[in-house]
Formats: C-alpha cells, structure tokens, sequence
C-alpha cells in the first residue's frame, strides 16, 4: 500500500550542506547537531550519512546512547549534560561528552573517583540566559573541575548564542569578546559557533563549530532559504489529491466556514493536515504544489486535509501529486506563512508520514 503522506530525504544534500560548512570553517573540527531525531529527519539515517564528521551533538542521554548502539563510533556530545549519578553512569559506560552548566553536576563529578574518564565541555552564559555559568562564576568553577580526578584534562569550552540570526544585531560580537576574556590564557578546545555563526560571524569560528539547521538545507535567517544560501533541502514532504469537485460563488469551505468562495471554481483536498505535521495555522494563500503547480491554500487545516484553490488546473484529478514543501517549494516560505520557523516544520512530521530515502 502506498502512504497518502510522504518525506523524501535527499541524503546526498547532506553532504553537499556539509561541504559549505567545510568552505566556511576549513580550520575548525565539525560537531554535528542532529538532536531531535536529526531535525525530524531521523537520527540514525543522518549520522550514518555523516560518519566522516568529527563529532555529533545531540540534547539528551538516551539519544547518544541510540547513536552508540547504532555503531556510531564519533565523539558524542550531550548538551543538556545530566542531572543525576544514574545518567553520570551512563556517560560512562557509552563514553560520552556532557555539557556542565550547573553547580549539581559538579557536586556529582566531585564525589566520584575514577580517573580521566569524562570528556566535557564546560559551558561559559555569555548572555542567552539559559544553560551555563556566568563570566562572574568561571573562574571558581573551572578551578573545581581542574581537581576532579575524574575529568579528562584539558577541560574544553564553549558558548551559545542568542541572537546569531539577526546579523545587525551586536549582542553576538559582545558575546563572542566577553567569552574570549572569560577563557583568555586558558588551554582547551573552543566551541562558540552554530548554524547562524557558521555563515554571518567568521569572528566565531574557532577549534570547533556546530552546525545544525543548515546541514538539512535550512537557513538560519529570516526571510531568507537555505538555497539562496548555496544549500540545498534535504527533505521534501508529499503527498496527493483525494478529491476534486466544482464549488460555487458563496460556498464556504472548511471548519468555521472562515473562507468564501467569490467566483466559481474548482476545489482540491489534499491527504495531509496537522496530524501529518502540516502547521495547523498555514495562513489561507499558503502556496501548495499539485503537478508542480503553485495554488494556494483554502479553509482551515485539519488533521488528515487540506482543502485547496486549483483555480484554472484543469486536468487536475484524485492521484495527483502534491508537494508540501521542497526544493521547488521552500520550508522556510511555509514558515513564513504559517507564523512559525522552519525547525518546527521538519521537526514536526509526524510517525503516520513514512520517510523514505530519494533514490537517484
């Protein structure tokens, strides 16, 4: 049986996003951030079609663990570290990296006494105001760490930013200084850059960067995609025309009945709606491709359909193609539309849509 709802995943574009992350930081070690199940786009699948980077980056425990059993045998980090002695256990065992941004987790690390056995990144608030210890605290805490015996020396380092994506923004710049005077002297490898910096912010790049978004295709700038980036997308998601019928002047479509019809034409309904990960608040005007077409959406977006204006397709019928977003119909557009970023589109296809990888 054929799945009304479709993403196809063009792994090769991986590949070619990774190169423009290699043109843009030809010095520096790659992390690949591929949390959230590689960005929706599957974890697993992701990390095997980049093995040849230095390391991956994933938010939590169990997915470097799923890494690990998948034969993953690159460096992992953890950035939200761990919370807990039992998590502290797992690290070990699957030898992988945390992120440490708390007092907790250093209270953990000090009571233990094996020797060199964690790999860390020591992680320096330079003013996103989430994860990680002020300027004011470094000095004190990066002492505490030096004593643990069972802290792999030399400890490395590293910093988010807050507003990357904004290039007239100063408050990168600012972060960037006060994380270089905070490590100033300091041995130990450096991480400040992700996407955003990558591409806008050459003054980020040091040992090691940590690409995201941009290695799907997706650009991390309003307004803007990643093609016009030089990237290219990874996922297109699909799916089909299940009925065409005539409507009238008058005629309301959809839940609410919000959209009238103002002259005769002719009605598409699409396979896929919010339970498929298609953004429940796609404004109406939404561009959608049937054949390759572009009409807009119409009515509101339900859980298994939309209803599109096919306007003057006059050869459309149920069966035909229908693209969502893709190379020919950028995610970024739909996000615009939808009042919402591009991550949350791609990270929201949901287990009913079958991925499925581009052949040739």
């Amino acid at each position: 049986m054929i799945p009304a709802a479709v993403a196809v995943l063009n792994l090769e574009a991986v590949q070619h996003n990774l190169s423009k992350v290699r043109s843009c930081a030809p010095n520096a070690k790659i992390m690949a951030v591929i949390k959230a199940n590689g960005y929706g786009h599957g974890m697993v699948r992701i990390a095997e079609a980049l093995r040849n980077v230095d390391a991956f980056a994933v938010a939590r425990v169990d997915e470097g663990i799923r890494l690990r059993k998948a034969g993953m045998s690159n460096r992992i980090a953890i950035l939200e570290g761990f919370t807990c002695v039992e998590e502290l256990h797992e690290l070990l065992t699957y030898q992988l990296e945390p992120v440490v941004h708390s007092l907790a987790q250093l209270d953990i690390f000090e009571a233990r006494s094996e020797q060199q056995a964690c790999t860390i990144w020591l992680k320096i608030d330079t003013g996103m105001n989430r994860l990680g210890f002020k300027a004011v605290e470094f000095a004190a805490v990066y002492q505490r760490l030096k004593q643990c015996s069972i802290i792999r020396q030399p400890i490395n380092l590293m910093t988010h930013f807050a507003n990357a994506d904004e290039v007239d923004d100063a408050k990168t710049l600012q972060q960037i200084n006060l994380f270089n005077d905070t490590v100033s002297g300091l041995v130990g490898e450096r991480s400040l850059a992700n996407s955003a910096a990558i591409l806008a912010w050459p003054q980020a790049i040091n040992d090691w960067v940590r690409p995201g978004v941009m290695l799907f295709g997706i650009s991390p700038f309003p307004e803007s995609t990643g093609q016009q980036l030089g990237l290219k997308p990874v996922m297109e998601l699909h799916s089909r025309l299940i009925a065409v019928k005539p409507i009238q002047a008058g005629d309301s479509v959809g839940y609410g009945g919000r959209w009238i019809c103002k002259q005769p034409t002719t009605l598409g309904v699409v396979a896929i709606g919010y339970g498929d990960g298609y953004p429940r608040y796609a404004k109406v005007g939404t561009p959608v491709l049937v054949n390759g077409q572009r009409v807009p959406l119409i009515g509101r977006v339900s859980m298994d359909m939309i209803t599109v204006d096919l306007g003057g397709i006059t050869d459309a019928k149920p069966g035909n193609a229908v693209t969502l977003w893709g190379e020919a119909l950028p995610v970024e557009e739909i996000a615009l539309w939808s009042d919402t970023i591009p991550y949350t589109l791609v990270c929201g296809v949901t287990q009913r849509v079958q991925l499925v990888e581009k052949i040739g």
